[in-house]
């Protein structure tokens, strides 16, 4: 169980200068040439989500960094040529268009308006949009009582764009990170959180949150988590095929009981782990 490593939220590190882009774009001077061997690939993730991907000191843990170092390595790229890059939800296509990251394994939802913009391989997992609440409030319930109510989420995550759509009552409050969100929900500033289910199993169930919030349990959407790529990238293929080995080898199903063991955290079954993936152009 890993849930010891989270502790506190940790606040998102900066991410400065160009990344070389072996999976797609071009590359840097010092890459080799075809997939692995020494060449370095540079992952982004994120760094404030307990058992999705996660960053304390020099140690990425997360279901999101695990399927990330299955698929490099089955792309040829050894576990120490790995960068793992912060990719916070407003930042995401802007780090693949301009080759900062090779990939993307960031609770990344795939949908049409993104799809504008960058590619996607997968899904890996499919999650589904709940709210975290405080445990001694009883009031919400699911989407449909939060009319009047203060909402955060994360500025440029499919959450924050479902509730504007979905949810004209309530007050949406947006945020940089779910760190951010946490302060705001335990102070009272807002009275619930909402993002992917797995996410806030996650949140909740660190050492420093036990006991202050709950999850509703009652998810209200379906969001695919891709794999996001620039458009020129030509390894969608191969990702997926690597996916795929991942789910039968039962790799997938571990690395996923590892990473939410504790939290009370059970997956939709009729959607994990995925069976149809992207079509890759």
């Amino acid at each position: 169980m890993r849930k010891t490593r989270f502790g506190s939220i940790l606040a998102m590190a900066a991410v400065a200068g160009l990344a070389l882009t072996s999976c797609g774009g071009s590359g840097s001077d010092d890459a080799g040439s075809g997939d692995g061997g020494g060449e370095k690939v540079r992952i982004g993730i994120k760094f404030d989500q307990p058992g999705l991907g996660f960053k304390e000191g020099d140690e990425y843990t997360g279901f999101d960094v695990d399927v990330a170092k299955y698929v490099a390595k089955e792309l040829g790229y050894d576990e120490g040529n790995i960068e793992f890059v912060s990719a916070p939800s407003a930042n995401r296509e802007t780090l693949l268009e301009t080759n900062q990251v090779d990939m993307i394994f960031a609770t990344y939802t795939i949908n049409d308006a993104r799809k504008e913009r960058v590619a996607f391989a997968g899904p890996y997992f499919v999650a589904g949009q709940d709210l975290l609440v405080r445990t001694d409030d009883s009031t919400i319930t699911g989407k449909d009582s939060l009319d009047g109510k203060n909402l955060c989420s994360v500025t440029g995550s499919t959450s924050a764009e479902n509730v504007k759509k979905d949810i004209p009552g309530v007050n949406l409050v947006e945020q940089q990170g779910y760190a951010d969100c946490l302060g705001l929900l335990e102070t009272g500033g807002v009275d619930a959180i909402t993002t992917d289910d797995i996410i806030l199993a996650g949140l909740a169930a660190t050492e420093a949150n036990k006991g202050k919030f709950k999850v509703v349990g009652a998810p209200f959407s379906e969001e695919p988590y891709g794999v996001g790529l620039n458009k020129e990238n030509d390894k969608c293929e191969d990702i997926n095929t690597a996916i795929k080995k991942m789910i039968d080898e039962g790799e997938w199903e571990k690395a996923l009981n590892a990473n939410t063991e504790g939290t009370g955290y059970k997956p939709n079954a009729e959607l994990n782990p995925p069976t149809e993936f992207e079509a890759c152009s």
